[in-house]
């Protein structure tokens, strides 16, 4: 048990200034979405007088059509959270099935689904899924769920795994010669059981990364397919107000508080989810963690003349 504990802290980001400094952003735009609706009036009021500046009633002012940008930016909030983490979620399945599956068993499953992964990493992404995008919104029978969230949420799971299952693939390929693998193989262990318990614990590190990673591509592109007009027109996003602000002359206006805080809070949860990102790295690469002590050495031997020659060259 104290073995299992011990191998599980070693899989844990250390705490550090970019994991504290992520967590406070992330934590804080997750805060914002959960009790900002319920300080805020409905999203859709449009009985409000248009272009207003921020003001103490409407703290970051209003849009053309009257709406509240405070209550469309909570409510936004929300959506764009939403897809990122539900095409997080499918990107970080399909990636798994598709690299750990094909660097575990090897042979003709590891040539087929990297065949596939392969057709996908070449084919361009954002205009993917402007084909996927607007051929399902016109497909017939699927009523209001052709222009929800859900279903963009769903086609960038789908389009957003390849890259992450090169690098748990070529992962899965290292750690099934491992040790502990093998003896579990000779053991008699199914297959099944062996990548659950001995090869996808291993790689919860690199499984975090990849999960941040899907939900910045999903959020950064359904932020996009919204400013083209493919986005949910069922629901309100970061992408829907900037394409709202986009269609409504903001810029030509000067509404700056009509786009500036949608963009501000994309990359203010891209800079926060980086942060985690980088912290988990140091976890992933070991070469990172060590690499502020090695610096903070050579500078206290630096500023102490120790193996430092004339010209501040390392000895």
């Amino acid at each position: 048990m104290a073995d299992t504990r011990s191998r599980f802290r070693t899989l844990l980001p250390r705490r550090s200034a970019k994991l504290i400094g992520g967590f406070a952003i992330v934590g804080a735009i997750v805060l914002f979405a959960i009790l900002g609706p319920l300080i805020a009036q409905p999203p859709r009021d449009s009985d409000n007088a248009s272009l207003q500046q921020p003001s103490a009633e409407h703290w970051l002012g209003t849009s053309k059509l009257g709406y509240d940008v405070f209550s469309q930016l909570a409510w936004g909030t929300q959506g764009s959270l939403m897809i990122g983490l539900v095409a997080g979620v499918i990107a970080l399945v399909l990636a798994v099935v598709f690299g750990v599956l094909a660097g575990y068993f090897g042979g003709f499953a590891d040539e087929a689904l990297s065949l596939f992964t392969n057709i996908m990493l070449v084919i361009p992404g954002l205009p993917l899924v402007m084909v996927i995008a607007a051929y399902v919104q016109r497909s017939e029978g699927l009523g209001d769920f052709a222009r929800s969230s859900v279903l963009v949420a769903i086609v960038l799971g789908i389009t957003g795994w390849a890259g992450s299952a090169v690098v748990l693939r070529v992962q899965a390929k290292s750690l099934r010669s491992r040790e502990y693998v093998a003896a579990a193989r000779v053991a008699g262990e199914k297959a099944w059981r062996v990548i659950f318990v001995e090869i996808l614990p291993n790689l919860v590190p690199l499984l975090a990364a990849q999960f941040i990673f899907g939900i910045i591509f999903a959020i950064l592109g359904e932020a996009g397919l919204s400013y083209l007009g493919l986005g949910a027109t069922g629901s309100i996003t970061w992408g829907t107000m900037l394409n709202d602000a986009q269609t409504g002359q903001a810029v030509g206006t000067g509404a700056w508080w009509w786009f500036v805080p949608p963009g501000a809070m994309i990359a203010a949860l891209g800079a926060g989810l980086s942060l985690i990102n980088f912290a988990i790295d140091e976890v992933v690469n070991p070469k990172l963690r060590l690499a502020p002590e090695n610096a903070r050495k050579v500078r206290r031997a630096a500023r102490a003349g120790v193996g430092v020659t004339e010209t501040g060259v390392i000895a």
